[in-house]
């Protein structure tokens, strides 16, 4: 793992204003070699100056040892090396502060002036001496020696020191940029892991409240026209057994009809296997006897990832398979075979719509006249169903129902999702869902979506 710029940061330990421990035992380590070379120089200084050597010698400890504070005042240790340039003093804290220097963000004209500064200073002091050497005879060179000796060592003492900060500087500014952008990198990865958990957490919601709706619709509307008949078959068993042979057979094949799509539903939760075509209600009522059992059962199957599950329902959808509105004359004619008077109208043209758009009218409906099995037994019902130019409008209403007490009679339990899967199916296609009591006592659902083609 490589270290982000902030554990970097926090890696920082050592004493006053050095991060690390080396740090000061090198600074410590670099002062104290400066003031043993300023208290060397300072003895010829001290007699050239015609002062005691011992005050050469402490004046020489307390120049080179400034070297110390170099991390934190630069400019100050520059300063004073070319403070004591003229007494041939402090060459190694001139070359360590110019390095310092130019490797602190400080800005590019303080660091031209401070070098500009010790390049002239080193250069006429190094003329001078040079100069009054040839005048003494311990140089017999040409006069071109002095400027050129001067040039030299200004240059020598003064660029490769300033070029290597500015070098170290520039590279340290790039290692810390590049790890604020590894921090930032870091963090927007976090961000983007921890949003992609809450999406992947979202996604799975949806597709239990998707999966719950479906199964809510398929098998309440069946349901609840089982337990109607089964009551009407327990009322008529003896008295017209040709009605009761009647309801039986109504029970069986709505119980088919009911697994058929239990089948399905499972189906599309399966992850690419094979399965064989499960017969419709229609053949699996004309290969046996009438309210026969079917003839394999379902068995359950754990919940699959949820991008197959959405995957086959969307090609499901995409096939036109499910239900669809060519079949809302046969769902009203169940509702009126269990008791219910229920009349159908429709208006507009009649035309094709897309499969989700036909699946969702039809869930709606069938909803909504589960709804008045539910609450409403013996009701007499309304459905219209009109074909607009841009949008397909549905409406369910029922009259109040003539015995109040008929609804808890039949034993139809109600779990409270049935509007609420309603209303979630018709906004999720973008269109309008209302419901609501009506003011002579009934119920009334209505929505309209938009046209899909």
């Amino acid at each position: 793992m490589t270290s982000t710029g902030e554990e970097h940061r926090a890696a920082g330990y050592g004493p006053w204003w050095w991060a690390r421990w080396r740090s000061a035992v090198l600074d410590g380590s670099l002062a104290l070699v400066s003031a043993l070379e300023c208290a060397a120089e300072g003895i010829p200084f001290a007699r050239d100056a015609g002062v005691p050597v011992a005050v050469g010698v402490v004046f020489g400890l307390l120049a080179g040892s400034v070297l110390l504070i170099r991390r934190r005042w630069p400019i100050a240790v520059v300063l004073v090396a070319i403070a004591i340039t003229p007494a041939q003093m402090g060459f190694l804290m001139g070359i360590v502060g110019l390095y310092t220097l130019a490797s602190c963000e400080l800005p590019r004209r303080i660091i031209a002036a401070l070098a500009g500064m010790s390049l002239f200073g080193t250069m006429i002091v190094t003329f001078v001496r040079v100069r009054q050497d040839m005048a003494r005879g311990d140089l017999t060179l040409g006069d071109w020696f002095v400027p050129f000796a001067a040039v030299t060592t200004s240059l020598g003492l003064t660029a490769p020191p300033l070029l290597l900060g500015l070098y170290v500087g520039a590279r340290r500014r790039l290692m810390e940029s590049l790890r604020e952008r590894a921090d930032s990198l870091e963090r927007e990865l976090q961000l983007l892991a921890e949003r992609a958990e809450e999406r992947a957490e979202w996604a799975r919601n949806e597709e239990r409240t998707r999966i719950a709706r479906e199964m809510h619709d398929v098998v309440a509307h069946r349901v609840s026209l089982m337990v109607v008949h089964a009551a009407a078959l327990q009322a008529v068993a003896r008295k017209d057994p040709e009605k009761a042979v009647k309801n039986a057979a109504l029970v069986g094949d709505m119980g088919r009809q009911a697994l058929t799509e239990l089948r399905e539903m499972l189906g599309v939760l399966r992850s690419g296997e094979e399965r064989p075509p499960v017969p419709t209600p229609r053949q699996a009522s004309s290969s046996g006897a009438p309210g026969a059992p079917a003839a394999s059962p379902v068995s359950a199957v754990p919940l699959v990832a949820v991008g197959a599950a959405a995957a086959a329902a969307a090609s499901r959808a995409v096939e036109g398979e499910g239900p669809s509105l060519s079949e809302l004359e046969e769902l009203v004619g169940q509702s009126a075979a269990a008791g219910m008077v229920v009349n159908l109208s429709v208006e507009g043209e009649a035309r094709s719509y897309a499969a989700e758009v036909e699946q969702t009218a039809f869930r709606v409906v069938q909803e909504a006249l589960t709804n008045v099995h539910k609450h409403a037994a013996g009701a007499k019902t309304h459905v219209r169903l009109a074909h607009r130019v841009s949008e397909i409008a549905m409406q369910v209403e029922n009259e109040p129902p003539p015995e109040p007490a008929s609804a808890s009679a039949a034993g139809l339990p109600s779990g409270g999702n049935g509007l609420l899967g309603m209303r979630e199916r018709v906004t999720a296609l973008g269109g309008v869902f209302v419901s609501g009591p009506t003011d002579a006592g009934g119920f009334r659902v209505s929505a309209v979506i938009p046209a899909v083609s």
